[in-house]
């Protein structure tokens, strides 16, 4: 029987099971202590990140009105929820930085190259869509919708639904932006070819319009501002899957000739 320990590494290097869910509660720990950092002074100007976030809305709206809150403890709740959310969208880069910790040992060298870029350009890309949809989309949506109240009728939004609702196009837009990467896996892993992608740009299109129906309020204007930058971001992904994989590039261009 060995006298070696099951929670000592043996001697090719290999971490037995205890060492990996060791490992991966270190990596948990570390990634909530990152947001628990972030969450604690946001939690002290918790009013006035509301009202910066509201800003989209509250520019828009008629005047003499305001928002509301139709819960009793909705006005500490909401900039409570909010200044948690915000924590933990400052804290993806360390979050994603630890899970990368975690899984790069067990990589080859050639995955750790491909990996690594899809990871960054995806934490940048998921930003970039939600600065896009609430510097963009959200102050033309709501100049539209706000002036379309029947006559009699105040636009008085609740604070609750509002803050719902800005997190919920904040995910659809910022998984929108990550079409690049799901191209550039797609041709990766074989399932399809850059060729073959860029022979159906008509059909991802209407896709593109399908998928913002689902994402989006029922209005032409976010579907709209949410289905282009996802048929150009299609357009991106099929260039940077010519890059990254290259050797696939190159069966298709000997094919061709």
């Amino acid at each position: 029987m060995s006298s070696k320990a099951p929670n000592q590494p043996n001697p090719h290097g290999e971490m037995s099971l205890l060492e990996h869910l060791a490992e991966l509660r270190s990596r948990l720990l570390r990634a909530l202590l990152a947001v628990l950092v972030a969450f604690i002074p946001l939690v002290l100007v918790a009013r006035h990140l509301y009202t910066l976030f509201a800003l989209p809305l509250l520019r828009q709206m008629p005047a003499g009105t305001s928002m509301i809150a139709t819960e009793v403890t909705a006005p500490f709740i909401a900039p409570i929820k909010l200044a948690f959310v915000t924590a933990l969208f400052i804290a993806i880069p360390y979050c994603l930085h630890q899970l990368w910790a975690f899984i790069a040992p067990g990589l080859y060298g050639n995955e750790k190259r491909f990996a690594l870029p899809l990871v960054v350009l995806g934490t940048v890309l998921f930003y970039a869509g939600a600065a896009f949809a609430y510097f963009v989309v959200l102050p033309l949506v709501f100049g539209v919708l706000t002036t379309m109240a029947p006559h009699g009728v105040a636009v008085m939004t609740d604070m609750t639904h509002y803050l719902n609702f800005m997190l919920a196009m904040f995910i659809a837009f910022g998984a929108a932006f990550q079409v690049p990467i799901a191209t550039v896996l797609l041709v990766w892993s074989g399932i399809t070819t850059t060729a073959t992608l860029a022979a159906q740009r008509g059909y991802v299109l209407i896709g593109c319009f399908a998928l913002a129906m689902f994402l989006t309020p029922p209005d032409v204007f976010s579907q709209t501002f949410l289905a282009l930058p996802m048929y150009v971001l299609f357009e991106l992904g099929i260039i940077l899957a010519k890059v990254m994989v290259p050797q696939q590039h190159e069966a298709e261009e000997h094919l061709e000739h």
